[in-house]
């Protein structure tokens, strides 16, 4: 038996042999004391070697697996690397896509890390002590494989105070992304501020739904909510829609979605970027629009705030569904964890109801491949869409 390794308590082995990746502080008989981000050998109560992972003694998920079998915790985090860019490389043609996610969490089996790619700019993000002191190993191997022109670190999360991590940001390899980098989806072309943007600079996890819009908007008039630098705008707009209105808070944000449509050459006597707070533009104005895209960011950071958050779908899609004319469509999201799918349509079921009006879906979230969900891990499936047909 080694020196320094978890042994599980009796019957707590189980999830680990369905290869879920999180260990709870409750399921642990033996754990060295003060343990810090340590990479350790997990054990049966019998001591049965069920794999390797990373501990922390001060959060309630202490532990999560990196290997679920004795291959040492390094080795599995390079195997699980290779995995995850070779998956990417089969998925997407760089004369037509060049911006994705390369690592994503425990999809990957890589819990803790998020890596985006931009082109040739990638931006990782770690949520957890264990992969931090990882991170110099996967600089160098993201290095030593893509040749990137920079590596920047933008670990703003608020998970990470739980793990005694306070926020960090900057440039790990290469030079400092301080301009707009010029990305490649679908064959838009955007600008994404890799310094200033939210999240790591773009919601890659929105490609599929972009391209969805793509393919509904000709000729419609299109109102995009929350449009942040006009994502749902360009495809909307290359598509032939008749219009399309942009809003936001952020006037940097649509400063962007502006330079964004210049950018893919698209005329701007027919799509406006407003300024203002979406929740006073769905009352003030009369919604006479054919396609609707809801995509707010999370209400919900903390399991506390998902009644509030509730209230505030439910607004939301009350007042869009209520004053949408008949036959048009609806694209609602939630990114927010902890309201799951069930909760999330009951809501919308519950707007519906209150705006007195018909409504079907007739289409769900169409997640990217580049955002693989661990089967065995369903508890990273966070994003999700509701497309309704309003009669």
């Amino acid at each position: 038996m080694p020196n320094r390794h978890v042994s599980l308590k009796p019957g707590k082995e189980k999830p680990i042999r369905n290869r879920h990746h999180w260990i709870f502080s409750g399921a642990i008989a033996y754990m060295p004391e003060n343990v810090n981000g340590e990479c350790l050998q997990v054990l049966s109560s019998t001591g049965e070697k069920l794999g390797w992972g990373y501990f922390n003694h001060k959060t309630k998920i202490s532990g999560r697996m990196l290997s679920f079998d004795e291959t040492p915790a390094e080795e599995s985090l390079y195997t699980s690397l290779e995995a995850a860019l070779a998956m990417r490389r089969c998925l997407f043609d760089h004369t037509i896509t060049n911006a994705y996610r390369l690592v994503n969490g425990e999809g990957d089996l890589l819990p803790g890390l998020v890596v985006d790619r931009y082109n040739d700019v990638l931006v990782i993000q770690i949520s957890t002590l264990g992969m931090k002191k990882l991170r110099h190993l996967i600089v160098e191997y993201l290095t030593r494989q893509l040749s990137p022109r920079s590596i920047y670190e933008k670990s703003l999360l608020p998970s990470r105070k739980e793990e005694g991590l306070m926020d960090e940001q900057g440039t790990l390899y290469g030079e400092i992304p301080s301009g707009n980098v010029e990305i490649l989806e679908n064959g838009h072309l955007f600008y994404v501020s890799i310094l200033h943007g939210q999240k790591t600079g773009f919601f890659l996890d929105h490609r599929e739904m972009r391209n969805q819009i793509g393919s509904l908007a000709k000729n419609k008039r299109v109102l995009n909510c929350f449009a942040y630098t006009g994502g749902f705008s360009v495809y909307a707009a290359a598509a032939g829609a008749g219009g399309v209105d942009s809003v936001d808070i952020s006037a940097a944000s649509m400063q962007m979605g502006e330079r964004n449509m210049e950018l893919n050459r698209l005329s701007s006597v027919n799509h406006h970027f407003y300024t203002a707070d979406v929740f006073e533009f769905l009352r003030e104005q009369p919604l006479d629009y054919e396609l609707v895209i809801l995509d707010p960011p999370a209400f919900a950071k903390r399991q506390k705030d998902v009644i509030a958050a509730c209230r505030g779908y439910k607004d939301i899609n009350r007042i869009a569904i209520e004053k949408m004319p008949k036959g048009s469509t609806l694209l609602t999201s939630s990114c927010s964890y902890h309201v799951d799918e069930e909760l999330f349509q009951t809501v919308v079921f519950q707007a519906a109801v209150e705006a007195k009006r018909v409504v079907k879906i007739i289409g769900r979230h169409r997640i990217g491949a580049d955002h693989p969900i661990n089967i065995c891990h369903p508890e990273s499936d966070y994003l999700k869409s509701l497309l309704l047909y309003i009669e």
